[in-house]
């Protein structure tokens, strides 16, 4: 798992709960003020302020603004990965394929701003996540793709390009967070009523093109 936080309080050996819940916050505030002004128009003082705390309470915990950014989209992809991570080889291929889909789904429900602001980061070339993207990242998607190879090989899915089944798992389901405004503008209504029917739309069309008849 990728460590989160930086700075003097977390170069520590062990955080306190107060150290735990202070840098949770901090966080979260900076989520909110990087979503609107991005990380040029974002100030320590605006996070600072969002947090409830003082600039220098905030600096003991992260030493500069790139710190709290980078911790926050690292917060971000360690969320995203969970369910992923969570695929085994020895599950059912259709039921723990829908378990991602669901899950990831969720996430972009009730986490758009982090999805927002992690596209933003890829769109401009991933110039502070690069590297965790070349190593973590890839490593797991390696690993995953090797169970869908497995699973084609047993005669338990269609035999297709492991990766791109994962950009496709990735893209049907991100979709819905990046592009709420859009998808808004074409179906007008409850939220709530969308995302579930996603989740019976999405794997349905997916398992049809890997499942076999």
């Amino acid at each position: 798992m990728i460590e989160v936080n930086s700075g003097r309080a977390s170069r520590t050996k062990k955080r306190t709960r107060i150290q735990a819940r202070n840098q949770t916050r901090i966080l979260d505030a900076a989520l909110e003020i990087f979503s609107v002004h991005g990380f040029r128009g974002a100030t320590v003082d605006r996070i600072a302020e969002a947090a409830g705390m003082s600039k220098p309470n905030l600096l003991y915990y992260f030493g500069r603004k790139k710190e709290i950014y980078l911790a926050v989209l690292r917060r971000t992809l360690e969320m995203w990965l969970a369910p992923f991570e969570e695929i085994r080889a020895e599950g059912d291929p259709e039921a723990e394929i829908r378990r991602y889909i669901t899950r990831k789904l969720e996430f972009s429900r009730t986490h758009p701003a982090e999805s927002r602001l992690f596209l933003n980061e890829i769109i401009q070339g991933a110039p502070m996540l690069g590297e965790v993207l070349r190593t973590r990242l890839r490593e797991l998607v390696d690993e995953k793709a090797a169970i869908f190879e497995k699973w084609a090989a047993e005669g338990r899915i269609a035999s297709r390009d492991p990766y791109h089944l994962v950009f496709m798992l990735w893209a049907m389901t991100q979709h819905y967070a990046d592009f709420e405004a859009q998808i808004e503008a074409v179906l007008p209504g409850d939220r709530e009523a969308l995302f579930g029917k996603a989740g019976e739309v999405v794997p349905a069309i997916l398992l049809r093109g890997l499942l076999p008849r």
